[in-house]
């Protein structure tokens, strides 16, 4: 099966670069390009791509924006957005993860990332890069409001092994990590994250990080 993918960054350069990586690959093929936010959500919308590879920094609408108009709250039929960003300057991590993106991977990743992060988001598996996940929220997490678990009462609902598994997610640790270190196995604890994330009313991973951060529990 073919991966669609919209290429979304307000320089051409990077977009030819992006693109001619991603010919490479028979599993993944470029359904368009845009250079604004504005562009990229109607085309988006036209177009239906598996996957919008989505630069923050754009004029006219920036990505953040973009990404709340295909895939935040209230969208009917969300589209998978994995946002580009530069480690060390840009800001608004957390903000488009809320916003709905899949997840987000730096602007000078190796061409081999690029490309499974891409198959990542399109299987549905939402959070991308665990160790760059983890510098990154740990940069931004001082700047979120102050709370803790009980502002949010379905964490009471979740088992003390779903809780583990939650904790041990949001630290940015795949499957197979959070397998090794529980002693169980990778199909157990992919159980237990899908019932987490239906006991929180999540829709992928990411969220389940923010929530972590915003509570408290990380």
């Amino acid at each position: 099966m073919t991966t669609r993918v919209l290429l979304v960054d307000d320089q051409p350069l990077l977009r030819t670069g992006f693109r001619m990586i991603l010919s490479a690959e028979s599993d993944l093929t470029v359904v368009g390009e845009a250079g604004d936010g504005a562009t990229a959500v109607e085309l988006a919308r036209r177009l239906r791509p598996d996957v919008v590879l989505m630069d923050i920094r754009m004029p006219v609408m920036d990505g953040i924006q973009a990404t709340r108009a295909l895939a935040g709250p209230g969208v009917e039929e969300p589209i998978k957005v994995l946002m580009l960003t530069t480690f060390g300057s840009d800001e608004y991590v957390v903000e488009s993860l809320r916003a709905g993106a899949s997840g987000f991977l730096l602007k000078d990743a190796p061409p081999e990332d690029l490309v499974e992060a891409i198959r990542i988001v399109a299987a549905g598996d939402a959070l991308l890069a665990p160790s760059v996940t983890r510098r990154l929220l740990d940069r931004v997490a001082s700047r979120l409001p102050p709370a803790n678990e009980n502002t949010i009462p379905a964490l009471a609902e979740l088992t003390d092994r779903e809780m583990e598994v939650l904790k041990l997610l949001a630290r940015g640790l795949s499957n197979a990590e959070i397998a090794e270190k529980l002693v169980v196995s990778e199909t157990t604890v992919k159980t237990h994250v899908s019932r987490v994330l239906a006991k929180l009313d999540l829709r992928d991973r990411v969220q389940a990080v923010i929530l972590c951060y915003e509570t408290g529990l990380v």
